[in-house]
């Protein structure tokens, strides 16, 4: 096989674009969009302050509330919903939190968890598929600080915890604004169902500092925020979030208004989380198969930011295990504007998961429009692939063809390929430069392609790949020559595999050898400072699946 460089493949690539009727585009790449977020915060109280008791009418005290209004609600006590919040005029936040005094809630900027709450007022559904709290059509200016929602009970049959914006709306001027959870602790119980924990279909949308969790169903998807019928802007800061099927989803069902599409989205310093008692096979299984797909997924999203995170556990179950999941769906053909494009994926960790990253810019079902504008970097991957979560392994898929996709500096460890390709759509404007991953025995493969030049060739026509570090590589030949080969792990001159610490030593070969003059593979320092501490350390949990050298690495 002839040995070619990034520049003559580019040409050989050219050449099968034009023979194969393709449109062929100069290698420049356009980058993602971020999210166009202004203050979106409900702003201070600064009206009359109501006690509710506990017994008391908590209705009838939002009812009478005005704009700048404080209603406290009882530590301890239980309050009954469904509550509803209505539309009132005035730009003056209506704050309705806990009566205990600040100094008993975690910091303005801590997130909450279940310790807290004996401090916590709770607001619970009673059953009979009813909300704990939903909004009036054109409610605004609302926040909740130190507040519970939940169930009533384990037998109450509820689908939907939090309903900010329900999804009949079909005009804008129906989305409820300016609604803040902060330090909110909304969860169901351990033994039944509950599908959607928060429902997010709203503009001007703040969820922070919160715990949500115990949101699973049997057969279903469930998910512990989702959003599908709001155009955003939508910030998701500093939470703890557990849902079986997807634990944050954007799309998966058509919006009622007319050409939306949830846009201006921020997602930073969260952990994305499933418990082991939910795996089938687990010791600590719980004996419930709740259904099971993957941690993040877009459906019908634009101007999306995810930085900062932590993202664990995600197993073969309903899906193949990926622990992120970027596709397009125009769910049930009555919204053929859906799109997923301009996602900055940065500065995140994805670990404990049988597959990494998939991303797909064709809708399988019905028309809606291609995946695009895609950044994925500087992302850490930990334990993709082993047996105990099933699946392939696979660092990334990409299939059918979405466009200007940007994956670099990211440092991977995974069992099964680095890339695979598949579909009928080719991808163009694709680049890979300045990751680190072992090859594994197929490296960059796809569906009725060999490993390396042929793949590349075929499923990405103009791609950029270069200066990567493949570990244990056989097949050097197979790819452009400015890519690098280590014998194995020890040899690319990490700095402490064994504490975690992935970022290169100054004696490292590859270090400062980036295309941008900086290391290959991720920037430790970069990645340490967007993960707040309230998401954890690299080692959140204790487990035996961290340092990538105990991984068995295969095809």
């Amino acid at each position: 096989m002839i040995h070619l460089t990034r520049f003559n493949h580019h040409a050989i690539s050219v050449g099968l674009c034009l023979l194969m009727g393709w449109p062929v585009l100069a290698l420049s790449q356009t980058l993602p969009q971020l999210p166009v977020i202004p203050d979106i915060s409900c702003g201070t109280s600064s009206g009359k302050t109501t006690m509710v008791p506990s017994g008391g009418k908590l209705q009838a005290a939002i009812d009478a509330a005005s704009p700048g209004d404080t209603i406290l609600l009882e530590a301890g006590a239980t309050f009954v919903g469904p509550i509803t919040l209505p539309k009132k005029t005035g730009t003056e936040c209506i704050t309705i939190r806990t009566s205990a005094t600040n100094s008993a809630l975690p910091h303005a900027s801590e997130r909450i968890n279940p310790s807290y709450a004996s401090v916590l007022p709770k607001i619970v559904s009673p059953g009979l598929n009813q909300v704990a709290l939903k909004t009036a059509y054109g409610a605004h200016h609302y926040k909740f600080i130190g507040v519970e929602f939940t169930k009533a009970n384990e037998a109450a049959s509820v689908s939907v915890l939090l309903e900010l914006g329900d999804g009949i709306m079909d005009t804008l001027s129906q989305v409820p604004h300016h609604i803040e959870l902060d330090r909110v602790y909304a969860h169901g119980l351990p033994d039944s169902s509950l599908k959607h924990c928060v429902i997010v279909n709203g503009s001007a949308m703040t969820v922070r500092n919160s715990y949500i969790s115990e949101c699973k169903i049997v057969g279903f998807d469930s998910q512990a925020i989702l959003g599908f019928n709001g155009p955003g802007p939508i910030k998701i800061v500093n939470n703890y979030l557990e849902g079986a099927g997807e634990n944050v989803m954007f799309g998966g069902a058509d919006p009622r208004i007319p050409d939306l599409v949830p846009s201006d989205i921020e997602i930073r310093n969260n952990l994305f989380t499933k418990p082991l008692r939910w795996k089938i096979g687990d010791a600590s299984y719980a004996g419930i198969p709740w259904q099971i797909k993957n941690l993040f997924e877009l459906k019908n999203a634009r101007r999306v930011l995810v930085d900062g995170n932590i993202f664990e556990y995600s197993w073969v179950h309903a899906q193949v295990g990926y622990g992120i999941m970027i596709t397009v769906r125009n769910q049930s053909n009555r919204a053929p504007w859906s799109v997923t494009e301009d996602l900055t994926f940065t500065n995140n960790i994805i670990r404990h998961a049988a597959n990494g990253f998939g991303l797909s810019g064709l809708d399988s079902n019905y028309q809606s429009q291609p995946t695009k504008r895609v950044l994925i970097k500087n992302n850490l991957f930990l334990d993709i692939g082993n047996p105990q979560w099933g699946g392939g392994g696979r660092l990334f898929q990409i299939s059918n063809g979405p466009s200007n996709v940007t994956i670099e500096h990211n440092t991977g460890f995974q069992t099964g390929q680095i890339l695979y390709a598949a579909g009928s759509i080719p991808s163009l404007s694709f680049i890979f430069r300045n990751n680190i991953a072992p090859h594994n025995a197929y490296g960059v493969f796809g569906d009725g392609a060999g490993v390396g030049l042929t793949t590349l060739n075929k499923y990405f026509p103009d791609f950029q790949f270069s200066t990567n570090v493949l570990i244990s590589n056989p097949f050097p030949k197979n790819y452009p020559s400015d890519n690098f080969n280590p014998a194995g792990v020890a040899a690319v001159g990490f700095t402490n595999v064994a504490t975690g610490d992935y970022s290169l030593s100054p004696t490292s070969p590859y270090f400062k050898k980036g295309t941008d003059n900086t290391d290959i593979g991720i920037n430790w320092s970069q990645l340490q400072a967007a993960l707040r501490v309230e998401t954890g350390t690299i080692s959140s949990r204790s487990d035996s699946h961290l340092a990538a050298p105990s991984l068995t690495i295969g095809p």
